[in-house]
């Protein structure tokens, strides 16, 4: 069990017997009454975000989920499907449950599966992931007076934000937990 203090971004809870996932919450206090968290949570089963308030000090349940290795092998339509590394068992997972994740996947890469009662619930992506540019406009060089911005595409399909000197073909690192754009890779 945790209290609203204890709360941090991508903790699991079991709330009234559904698994959520904690992607962002605020403390508010205000001049008169009680301090009270404003939290958005993604429900790992159905792939619904919610956002709810709860009182300061409400205590949540904690769910424990187990880690296990595996490779990501490939998408099949709305189906993304994976391989256990160590018993090489095979599973698949439906888009809407994978959520955002799904935009720093490609093939053959390596993640960790969270598993509840021994049912997959939700991956976990390290946190930067190289991927290559597939389409970008070019960069003029004066184009402003300072650093300048242009819309990629990278070969997942998301579209970020990078300076003027990244150009198609390019590996770039991008921070999986905000989407930004981190380094130009060699």
């Amino acid at each position: 069990m945790i209290d609203t203090g204890g709360l941090r971004r991508g903790i699991t809870l079991d709330m009234n017997g559904e698994l959520v996932k904690v992607t962002d919450f605020q403390h508010v206090k205000q001049g008169r009454g009680s301090a009270f968290v404003r939290m958005t949570m993604r429900n790992l089963r159905t792939g619904s975000t919610t956002q709810n308030t709860f009182n300061a000090g409400t205590k949540f349940q904690t769910a424990r989920l187990e880690r296990h290795h595996v490779q990501f092998l490939y998408q099949d339509g709305e189906d993304y499907h994976f391989m256990d590394n160590d018993s090489f068992d095979q599973f698949s997972l439906p888009k809407d449950v994978l959520g955002d994740v799904v935009n720093y996947m490609k093939e053959n890469d390596s993640i960790d599966l969270l598993t509840y009662q021994e049912a997959p619930v939700d991956v976990e992506l390290p946190v930067t992931v190289d991927l290559k540019v597939t389409q970008t406009d070019p960069g003029h060089k004066g184009d402003t007076a300072t650093g300048g911005s242009k819309p990629a595409v990278v070969e997942t399909g998301l579209t970020i934000t990078v300076p003027l000197f990244v150009n198609e073909n390019d590996t770039v690192k991008i921070d999986t937990r905000t989407g930004e754009y981190l380094e130009r890779v060699t």
